[in-house]
């Protein structure tokens, strides 16, 4: 059975446990509010209104904050921003670390050794200081935040793209292509590309929540979105300068950020035990 589908075997063969399910439902209501957010929003989410940091109420459910924004409407806009904005950052995590690596692994060892020895010295700082060091180089905003998490966590998806690269070339089906004439360049393309999408597929899904929570930092620390921009990272940092007159501004968006990782955090983790074996059995 091809790696791409073991997981769904997995879920057909066994009852999906509770967190796991959990986890599903919180995706699929995140996915849904970033879909319809324009539908759903009762205000103008950029709206500025002398009513300010009101308690909630029936005209705001959620209150608003120190300049008059809906709470609520600022939070459903947020959602659609942060998930652009997290898998944005993995995306270019996945291009960047997935192909780099399988470039290199198929042209040799002089090739892999001069590639890897790039990820482990992104691997040598940790991702929130590459990511400030990377963005304090370039303009703060939305496009250099992506850039920095994406390349700060593409060390990630290059050693996962390795390890399932080295567990397929190993394969009877790739002898088998070698000894029809296949070259390495041809085998990792047509033969083992398709085997480790899965497992890449995995990696986004937990690498998705890290990015969301650390654009949210950066965000916070002023090197993300302009203050207009309603991420929950940034509504973080406005409300955090009035917490004591609006501290349902504050926890809103906390609390959003806090059911989002969580249920990704599920259900990545669902994933990669439907690629392991050993992990299968257990359940959630």
């Amino acid at each position: 059975m091809s790696l791409t589908l073991a997981p769904f075997a997995a879920l057909r063969r066994n009852r999906i446990p509770p967190l796991t399910a959990v986890g599903v439902a919180i995706v699929v209501l995140l996915i849904g509010v970033a879909l319809l957010g324009p539908l759903l929003t009762p205000h103008d989410p950029y709206q500025f209104s002398i009513r300010m940091d009101e308690s909630p109420s029936a005209d705001h459910w959620l209150g608003t904050d120190d300049q008059g924004h809906d709470v609520l409407s600022r939070l459903i806009a947020g959602t659609r921003l942060s998930l652009m904005f997290g898998a944005g950052a993995a995306l270019i995590a996945l291009g960047i670390g997935a192909a780099l690596s399988l470039v290199a692994l198929s042209f040799g060892r002089i090739a892999e050794t001069g590639v890897f020895s790039f990820f482990d010295l992104i691997r040598a700082l940790p991702g929130i200081l590459f990511a400030l060091a990377f963005v304090a180089a370039f303009e703060p905003g939305a496009t250099s935040v992506m850039l920095a998490l994406g390349v700060s966590f593409s060390p990630m998806f290059a050693m996962i793209t390795r390890a399932t690269w080295r567990q397929q070339m190993a394969r009877p089906y790739v002898a088998a292509a070698q000894v029809l004439g296949a070259s390495r360049i041809r085998v990792t393309v047509v033969h083992v590309l398709p085997n480790i999408i899965g497992a890449l597929v995995t990696q986004f899904a937990i690498i998705l929540p890290r990015c969301i929570v650390l654009e949210s930092v950066m965000s916070f620390l002023g090197l993300g979105v302009s203050p207009e921009t309603p991420t929950w990272g940034r509504m973080i940092a406005n409300a955090t300068q009035n917490t004591e007159a609006a501290p349902h501004a504050v926890l809103a968006p906390i609390l959003a950020l806090s059911v989002a990782t969580f249920g990704m955090a599920l259900v990545g983790d669902a994933m990669r035990r439907g690629f392991d074996p050993d992990r299968r059995r257990i359940a959630v």
